[in-house]
Protein backbone atom coordinates (compact mmCIF):
# COMPACT_ATOMS: atom_id res chain seq x y z
CA UNK A 1 0.00 0.00 0.00
CA UNK A 2 1.06 3.58 -0.67
CA UNK A 3 0.12 5.47 2.48
CA UNK A 4 -0.56 9.14 1.65
CA UNK A 5 -2.74 10.09 4.62
CA UNK A 6 -0.18 11.42 7.11
CA UNK A 7 -2.40 14.29 8.21
CA UNK A 8 -4.90 11.72 9.49
CA UNK A 9 -2.26 9.85 11.47
CA UNK A 10 1.46 9.32 11.08
CA UNK A 11 2.78 5.74 11.14
CA UNK A 12 4.40 5.09 14.51
CA UNK A 13 8.16 5.32 14.29
CA UNK A 14 10.13 2.16 15.23
CA UNK A 15 12.02 4.07 17.92
CA UNK A 16 8.70 5.02 19.50
CA UNK A 17 7.51 1.41 19.57
CA UNK A 18 10.76 0.41 21.26
CA UNK A 19 10.42 3.08 23.96
CA UNK A 20 6.76 2.28 24.56
CA UNK A 21 7.61 -1.40 24.96
CA UNK A 22 10.22 -0.47 27.55
CA UNK A 23 7.73 1.70 29.44
CA UNK A 24 5.08 -1.04 29.34
CA UNK A 25 7.53 -3.60 30.67
CA UNK A 26 8.74 -1.28 33.43
CA UNK A 27 5.20 -0.49 34.60
CA UNK A 28 4.59 1.78 37.56
CA UNK A 29 2.34 4.69 38.48
CA UNK A 30 3.99 8.09 38.27
CA UNK A 31 2.13 9.17 41.43
CA UNK A 32 3.62 6.38 43.56
CA UNK A 33 6.53 7.27 45.86
CA UNK A 34 8.37 3.93 45.75
CA UNK A 35 11.24 3.09 43.43
CA UNK A 36 9.15 1.86 40.50
CA UNK A 37 6.83 4.86 40.84
CA UNK A 38 9.77 7.25 40.87
CA UNK A 39 11.15 5.64 37.71
CA UNK A 40 7.76 6.04 36.06
CA UNK A 41 7.72 9.69 37.13
CA UNK A 42 11.19 10.18 35.65
CA UNK A 43 9.99 8.76 32.31
CA UNK A 44 7.00 11.10 32.40
CA UNK A 45 9.10 14.17 33.15
CA UNK A 46 11.70 13.25 30.54
CA UNK A 47 8.99 13.32 27.89
CA UNK A 48 7.64 16.60 29.23
CA UNK A 49 11.09 18.17 29.09
CA UNK A 50 11.73 16.89 25.55
CA UNK A 51 8.47 18.31 24.24
CA UNK A 52 9.09 21.60 26.04
CA UNK A 53 12.52 21.84 24.42
CA UNK A 54 11.04 21.22 20.96
CA UNK A 55 8.48 24.05 21.28
CA UNK A 56 10.49 26.48 23.46
CA UNK A 57 8.46 26.54 26.65
CA UNK A 58 8.96 25.51 30.26
CA UNK A 59 8.16 21.87 31.10
CA UNK A 60 5.66 22.88 33.78
CA UNK A 61 3.58 24.61 31.09
CA UNK A 62 2.73 21.23 29.55
CA UNK A 63 -0.32 19.25 30.66
CA UNK A 64 -0.57 15.78 29.17
CA UNK A 65 -3.98 14.91 27.70
CA UNK A 66 -5.59 12.12 25.68
CA UNK A 67 -4.97 14.04 22.45
CA UNK A 68 -5.52 17.27 20.54
CA UNK A 69 -9.30 17.17 20.92
CA UNK A 70 -9.11 17.18 24.71
CA UNK A 71 -6.49 19.94 24.64
CA UNK A 72 -8.75 22.07 22.45
CA UNK A 73 -11.66 21.48 24.83
CA UNK A 74 -9.58 22.60 27.80
CA UNK A 75 -8.53 25.80 26.01
CA UNK A 76 -12.08 26.77 25.10
CA UNK A 77 -14.08 25.43 28.05
CA UNK A 78 -11.82 25.61 31.09
CA UNK A 79 -10.26 29.09 31.30
CA UNK A 80 -13.35 31.09 32.20
CA UNK A 81 -14.20 32.35 28.72
CA UNK A 82 -17.46 34.24 28.33
CA UNK A 83 -17.01 34.61 24.59
CA UNK A 84 -15.33 32.58 21.86
CA UNK A 85 -14.02 33.77 18.51
CA UNK A 86 -13.01 30.84 16.29
CA UNK A 87 -12.00 30.61 12.65
CA UNK A 88 -14.44 29.04 10.19
CA UNK A 89 -11.77 26.55 9.09
CA UNK A 90 -11.01 25.14 12.55
CA UNK A 91 -11.05 21.46 13.38
CA UNK A 92 -14.40 20.07 14.52
CA UNK A 93 -13.08 19.77 18.07
CA UNK A 94 -13.03 23.58 18.16
CA UNK A 95 -16.12 24.30 16.05
CA UNK A 96 -18.32 21.83 17.92
CA UNK A 97 -17.31 23.34 21.27
CA UNK A 98 -18.21 26.75 19.85
CA UNK A 99 -21.60 25.45 18.71
CA UNK A 100 -22.44 24.21 22.20
CA UNK A 101 -20.79 27.06 24.11
CA UNK A 102 -23.22 28.67 26.58
CA UNK A 103 -21.78 32.14 26.10
CA UNK A 104 -21.31 34.33 23.04
CA UNK A 105 -19.70 32.82 19.93
CA UNK A 106 -18.42 34.43 16.74
CA UNK A 107 -17.18 32.54 13.68
CA UNK A 108 -14.31 34.34 11.98
CA UNK A 109 -14.41 34.10 8.16
CA UNK A 110 -11.38 33.40 5.99
CA UNK A 111 -10.43 34.57 2.51
CA UNK A 112 -10.36 32.43 -0.63
CA UNK A 113 -6.72 31.79 0.24
CA UNK A 114 -7.79 30.42 3.62
CA UNK A 115 -6.34 33.31 5.61
CA UNK A 116 -7.83 35.20 8.53
CA UNK A 117 -8.96 38.76 7.85
CA UNK A 118 -7.13 40.80 10.48
CA UNK A 119 -9.55 43.72 10.16
CA UNK A 120 -12.54 41.43 10.72
CA UNK A 121 -10.90 39.96 13.81
CA UNK A 122 -10.25 43.44 15.16
CA UNK A 123 -13.88 44.44 14.59
CA UNK A 124 -15.03 41.44 16.59
CA UNK A 125 -12.58 42.14 19.39
CA UNK A 126 -13.67 45.78 19.61
CA UNK A 127 -17.31 44.93 20.08
CA UNK A 128 -17.22 43.18 23.44
CA UNK A 129 -15.80 43.64 26.91
CA UNK A 130 -16.49 40.02 27.92
CA UNK A 131 -13.60 37.66 28.68
CA UNK A 132 -12.73 36.34 25.23
CA UNK A 133 -10.73 33.39 23.94
CA UNK A 134 -9.68 33.48 20.28
CA UNK A 135 -8.84 30.12 18.71
CA UNK A 136 -7.07 30.03 15.34
CA UNK A 137 -5.15 26.97 14.17
CA UNK A 138 -1.55 27.46 13.15
CA UNK A 139 -1.79 25.22 10.07
CA UNK A 140 -4.95 23.79 8.60
CA UNK A 141 -5.34 20.03 8.66
CA UNK A 142 -6.94 19.85 5.19
CA UNK A 143 -5.22 22.54 3.12
CA UNK A 144 -2.06 23.12 5.15
CA UNK A 145 -2.60 26.90 5.05
CA UNK A 146 -0.44 28.60 7.69
CA UNK A 147 -1.82 31.58 9.60
CA UNK A 148 0.22 34.57 10.80
CA UNK A 149 -0.32 33.59 14.42
CA UNK A 150 2.35 35.87 15.92
CA UNK A 151 0.77 38.97 14.35
CA UNK A 152 -2.73 37.86 15.28
CA UNK A 153 -1.62 37.20 18.86
CA UNK A 154 -0.45 40.80 19.20
CA UNK A 155 -3.84 42.04 18.07
CA UNK A 156 -5.70 39.69 20.40
CA UNK A 157 -3.62 40.78 23.38
CA UNK A 158 -4.12 44.46 22.53
CA UNK A 159 -7.80 43.89 23.25
CA UNK A 160 -7.02 41.90 26.42
CA UNK A 161 -8.25 38.58 25.04
CA UNK A 162 -6.56 35.18 25.27
CA UNK A 163 -5.04 33.50 22.21
CA UNK A 164 -5.16 29.75 21.61
CA UNK A 165 -3.70 27.96 18.62
CA UNK A 166 -4.30 24.37 17.56
CA UNK A 167 -0.80 23.40 16.45
CA UNK A 168 -1.60 19.71 16.03
CA UNK A 169 -0.85 19.63 12.28
CA UNK A 170 2.04 22.09 12.39
CA UNK A 171 4.16 20.19 14.93
CA UNK A 172 6.86 18.23 13.12
CA UNK A 173 6.23 19.88 9.76
CA UNK A 174 7.36 23.45 10.43
CA UNK A 175 9.46 24.87 13.30
CA UNK A 176 7.28 25.49 16.35
CA UNK A 177 8.12 28.14 18.95
CA UNK A 178 5.53 28.80 21.65
CA UNK A 179 7.15 32.04 22.80
CA UNK A 180 7.71 33.45 19.32
CA UNK A 181 4.08 32.79 18.38
CA UNK A 182 2.98 34.89 21.34
CA UNK A 183 0.06 32.63 22.18
CA UNK A 184 -1.36 31.92 25.62
CA UNK A 185 -2.36 28.33 24.91
CA UNK A 186 -1.48 25.62 22.39
CA UNK A 187 -2.72 22.11 21.54
CA UNK A 188 -0.49 19.23 20.41
CA UNK A 189 -1.06 15.59 19.48
CA UNK A 190 1.31 12.65 19.64
CA UNK A 191 0.02 10.64 16.69
CA UNK A 192 0.55 13.50 14.24
CA UNK A 193 4.33 13.32 14.75
CA UNK A 194 4.89 9.55 14.68
CA UNK A 195 3.93 8.85 18.27
CA UNK A 196 1.02 6.74 19.50
CA UNK A 197 -2.64 7.68 19.47
CA UNK A 198 -4.16 8.54 22.83
CA UNK A 199 -1.61 11.12 23.98
CA UNK A 200 -1.49 14.87 23.51
CA UNK A 201 -0.66 18.08 25.32
CA UNK A 202 -2.28 21.31 26.43
CA UNK A 203 0.37 24.01 26.71
CA UNK A 204 -0.29 27.23 28.61
CA UNK A 205 1.43 29.89 30.66
CA UNK A 206 1.31 29.09 34.37
CA UNK A 207 -0.55 32.35 35.06
CA UNK A 208 -3.64 31.08 33.22
CA UNK A 209 -6.19 29.72 35.67
CA UNK A 210 -7.43 26.38 34.31
CA UNK A 211 -10.56 24.78 35.73
CA UNK A 212 -9.99 21.00 35.34
CA UNK A 213 -12.07 19.32 32.66
CA UNK A 214 -11.44 16.01 34.44
CA UNK A 215 -11.42 16.00 38.24
CA UNK A 216 -9.96 13.40 40.55
CA UNK A 217 -6.51 12.84 41.99
CA UNK A 218 -5.05 16.16 40.89
CA UNK A 219 -2.39 14.84 38.52
CA UNK A 220 -0.66 17.16 36.04
CA UNK A 221 -0.32 19.98 38.59
CA UNK A 222 -4.05 19.81 39.23
CA UNK A 223 -4.97 20.65 35.64
CA UNK A 224 -5.92 17.15 34.48
CA UNK A 225 -6.72 14.31 36.86
CA UNK A 226 -6.30 10.62 36.13
CA UNK A 227 -3.34 8.26 36.08
CA UNK A 228 -1.14 9.34 33.20
CA UNK A 229 -0.86 7.15 30.11
CA UNK A 230 2.81 6.44 30.72
CA UNK A 231 3.55 4.26 27.64
CA UNK A 232 1.74 6.76 25.41
CA UNK A 233 3.52 9.73 26.93
CA UNK A 234 6.88 7.93 26.69
CA UNK A 235 6.20 7.37 23.00
CA UNK A 236 5.10 10.99 22.59
CA UNK A 237 8.36 12.20 24.09
CA UNK A 238 10.42 9.95 21.84
CA UNK A 239 8.54 11.13 18.75
CA UNK A 240 9.02 14.75 19.84
CA UNK A 241 12.74 14.15 20.12
CA UNK A 242 12.72 13.10 16.46
CA UNK A 243 11.02 16.29 15.26
CA UNK A 244 14.33 17.83 14.05
CA UNK A 245 14.77 14.77 11.81
CA UNK A 246 11.20 15.19 10.54
CA UNK A 247 11.82 18.85 9.74
CA UNK A 248 14.94 17.98 7.75
CA UNK A 249 12.87 15.65 5.57
CA UNK A 250 10.33 18.35 4.73
CA UNK A 251 12.33 19.82 1.83
CA UNK A 252 12.21 16.52 -0.08
CA UNK A 253 8.59 15.97 0.92
CA UNK A 254 7.72 19.46 -0.31
CA UNK A 255 9.31 18.70 -3.67
CA UNK A 256 7.19 15.56 -3.97
CA UNK A 257 4.04 17.50 -3.10
CA UNK A 258 4.91 20.08 -5.75
CA UNK A 259 5.49 17.33 -8.30
CA UNK A 260 2.01 15.93 -7.65
CA UNK A 261 0.46 19.34 -8.28
CA UNK A 262 2.56 20.00 -11.38
CA UNK A 263 1.77 16.64 -12.98
CA UNK A 264 -1.94 16.83 -12.24
CA UNK A 265 -2.08 20.37 -13.62
CA UNK A 266 -0.43 19.20 -16.82
CA UNK A 267 -3.01 16.46 -17.16
CA UNK A 268 -6.01 18.74 -16.64
CA UNK A 269 -6.54 22.49 -16.54
CA UNK A 270 -9.65 21.93 -14.43
CA UNK A 271 -7.88 20.57 -11.37
CA UNK A 272 -7.67 22.97 -8.43
CA UNK A 273 -5.51 22.99 -5.30
CA UNK A 274 -7.13 24.76 -2.38
CA UNK A 275 -4.78 26.97 -0.40
CA UNK A 276 -1.99 26.81 -2.98
CA UNK A 277 -1.77 30.62 -3.15
CA UNK A 278 -0.87 30.80 0.55
CA UNK A 279 2.06 29.70 2.66
CA UNK A 280 1.33 26.03 3.38
CA UNK A 281 2.69 23.00 5.15
CA UNK A 282 5.05 21.30 2.68
CA UNK A 283 3.53 17.85 2.99
CA UNK A 284 -0.12 18.31 2.00
CA UNK A 285 -2.26 19.18 -0.99
CA UNK A 286 -6.04 19.58 -1.22
CA UNK A 287 -7.08 18.44 -4.70
CA UNK A 288 -10.35 19.15 -6.49
CA UNK A 289 -11.36 16.73 -9.25
CA UNK A 290 -14.50 18.38 -10.67
CA UNK A 291 -17.73 16.39 -10.76
CA UNK A 292 -16.27 13.30 -9.08
CA UNK A 293 -17.27 12.80 -5.46
CA UNK A 294 -14.63 12.63 -2.76
CA UNK A 295 -15.93 9.23 -1.72
CA UNK A 296 -15.57 7.88 -5.26
CA UNK A 297 -12.02 9.19 -5.44
CA UNK A 298 -11.02 7.77 -2.07
CA UNK A 299 -12.48 4.36 -2.96
CA UNK A 300 -10.84 4.37 -6.40
CA UNK A 301 -7.46 5.17 -4.87
CA UNK A 302 -7.95 2.44 -2.28
CA UNK A 303 -8.59 -0.09 -5.05
CA UNK A 304 -5.28 1.02 -6.56
CA UNK A 305 -3.54 0.40 -3.23
CA UNK A 306 -3.30 4.07 -2.27
CA UNK A 307 -4.54 5.58 0.99
CA UNK A 308 -5.81 9.17 0.82
CA UNK A 309 -8.68 10.95 2.55
CA UNK A 310 -11.59 13.27 1.86
CA UNK A 311 -10.43 15.79 4.45
CA UNK A 312 -10.43 15.54 8.22
CA UNK A 313 -10.26 12.00 9.59
CA UNK A 314 -12.25 12.93 12.71
CA UNK A 315 -15.72 12.50 11.25
CA UNK A 316 -16.59 9.01 12.49
CA UNK A 317 -15.61 7.44 9.18
CA UNK A 318 -18.09 9.56 7.24
CA UNK A 319 -17.21 11.16 3.92
CA UNK A 320 -18.85 14.57 3.90
CA UNK A 321 -18.44 17.94 2.22
CA UNK A 322 -15.46 19.81 3.63
CA UNK A 323 -16.41 22.85 5.73
CA UNK A 324 -12.88 24.13 5.15
CA UNK A 325 -13.42 24.32 1.39
CA UNK A 326 -16.82 26.03 1.67
CA UNK A 327 -15.36 28.52 4.17
CA UNK A 328 -12.77 29.38 1.51
CA UNK A 329 -15.50 30.13 -1.02
CA UNK A 330 -15.78 26.72 -2.64
CA UNK A 331 -19.21 25.43 -3.60
CA UNK A 332 -20.84 22.46 -1.87
CA UNK A 333 -20.15 20.43 -5.00
CA UNK A 334 -16.47 21.41 -4.96
CA UNK A 335 -16.24 20.67 -1.26
CA UNK A 336 -17.71 17.23 -1.98
CA UNK A 337 -15.22 16.56 -4.80
CA UNK A 338 -11.97 17.30 -2.98
CA UNK A 339 -9.44 14.88 -1.52
CA UNK A 340 -6.42 15.39 0.70
CA UNK A 341 -3.04 13.85 -0.05
CA UNK A 342 -0.44 14.11 2.70
CA UNK A 343 3.08 12.73 2.93
CA UNK A 344 5.52 12.03 5.75
CA UNK A 345 8.61 10.33 7.11
CA UNK A 346 8.12 6.98 5.37
CA UNK A 347 6.84 8.29 2.01
CA UNK A 348 8.71 7.27 -1.11
CA UNK A 349 9.09 8.56 -4.66
CA UNK A 350 7.25 5.51 -5.99
CA UNK A 351 4.25 6.34 -3.78
CA UNK A 352 4.05 9.75 -5.41
CA UNK A 353 4.33 8.36 -8.93
CA UNK A 354 1.77 5.69 -8.17
CA UNK A 355 -0.71 8.30 -7.01
CA UNK A 356 -0.14 10.53 -10.05
CA UNK A 357 -0.77 7.60 -12.39
CA UNK A 358 -3.90 6.48 -10.51
CA UNK A 359 -5.34 9.99 -10.33
CA UNK A 360 -4.85 10.60 -14.06
CA UNK A 361 -6.38 7.21 -14.83
CA UNK A 362 -9.46 8.02 -12.75
CA UNK A 363 -9.76 11.49 -14.27
CA UNK A 364 -9.70 10.08 -17.80
CA UNK A 365 -12.27 7.45 -16.91
CA UNK A 366 -14.66 10.04 -15.48
CA UNK A 367 -14.07 12.88 -17.93
CA UNK A 368 -12.87 11.12 -21.07
CA UNK A 369 -9.26 10.85 -22.17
Amino acid sequence: MAYLDYNATVPVRPEVIEEMSRALAAGGNASSVHTIGRKAKATLEKSRATIADMINCRPQMITFTSGGTEANNIALRCVGAERLIVAATEHDSVLDVARHFPGETDILPVSERGLIDRAELENLLKNSDRKTVVSIMLANNETGVIQEIAELSELVHYYNALMHTDAVQAFGKIPLDFRALGVDMMSLSSHKIGGPQGAGAFVAWEKIDVEPLIRGGGQELGRRSGTENLPGIAGFGTAAGMVPKSLQAMQQIGEWRDRIEQQLSRHSNKVRFFGAASDRLPNVTSILMPDVSSETQVMAMDLEGICVSAGSACSSGKVKASHVITAMGGSEQEASSTIRVSLGWNSKQEDVERFITAWCKLYDRKHGA
